[in-house]
């Protein structure tokens, strides 16, 4: 099968949104880590802001890259025409 130029736009869209959301990902598990001394003089809800990331804070970012990833490709499916309709 030959793949259209559709069908490669819509791939480099996808690759596009998950490199940036990857991105994120990686930030939020790894960079905020690294700077937890620092991060650990700041008070977020009377918590030190590295002990609120490390149990909350990232778990709710993933859940929110999670739904936007949903979101996003829900609406390029239906952009390309490649959804699979009302399930």
């Amino acid at each position: 099968m030959q793949l259209t130029e559709k069908h490669r736009q819509y791939w480099n869209r996808n690759l596009k949104i998950t490199a940036v959301l990857l991105f994120i990902w990686f930030l939020v598990t790894f960079v905020i880590g690294y700077f937890a001394i620092p991060l650990a003089e700041i008070n977020f809800f009377g918590w030190p802001l590295s002990f609120y990331m490390a149990a909350q804070g990232s778990l709710i970012i993933y859940v929110a890259i999670l739904y936007y990833y949903a979101k996003k490709m829900r609406r390029l499916d239906v952009e390309y025409g490649v959804d699979e309709g009302d399930l």
